[in-house]
């Protein structure tokens, strides 16, 4: 049975993960389609998010579009946080190369989101040319797969650092 500092302290690194990851990965999508590309603006991001959930009609202002898609985002972003958490201690493949078990990790998550979430919340199956898939997959790689797998691999590290 956990102890109350090993929850406090597992909630502490699963928050640490959610806010770097989700920061990243959504600081990732404004630079390259919106200050880069110039596709869409941050705006667009957020309510495209939101739309993702509640259609595509925007049901309130664009402002409050933007903080649903905003916590829409964070929300995904936790239950990826929350998945390789639970999976880490049960998978030693994940314990020995947390870089590589990073790596993997991002492609998993691309995988789902583009090829199962998306799909579902939107209807539309894309097709991934090289330069479109590459924009998408390694912002997941380096902003969400290898941030989680590094904080929690420090985490059970360190907790099993304190029971020896």
């Amino acid at each position: 049975m956990q102890s109350y500092t090993d929850k406090s302290l597992l909630t502490k690194a699963i928050f640490l993960a959610l806010i770097i990851a989700g920061t990243l990965d959504m600081l990732s999508a404004i630079v390259i389609y919106d200050l880069v590309m110039h596709r869409v603006t941050t705006m667009q991001i957020l309510n495209g998010i939101a739309a993702a959930l509640l259609g595509k009609t925007i049901i309130c202002n664009e402002t409050l579009m933007a903080v649903i898609g905003l916590m829409l985002h964070y929300f995904i972003t936790f239950c990826f946080v929350v998945f390789y958490f639970l999976l880490y201690p049960r998978i030693p493949l994940l314990q020995k190369n947390k870089i590589i078990s990073g790596l993997f990790y991002g492609i998993l998550v691309w995988c789902v989101m583009n090829l199962i979430v998306v799909p579902v919340a939107t209807g539309n199956h894309y097709h991934f040319p090289l330069p479109a898939f590459l924009r998408q997959i390694l912002p997941l790689i380096f902003c969400i797969g290898l941030p989680i797998s590094l904080i929690a691999s420090n985490y059970y590290t360190q907790k099993q650092a304190a029971k020896t």
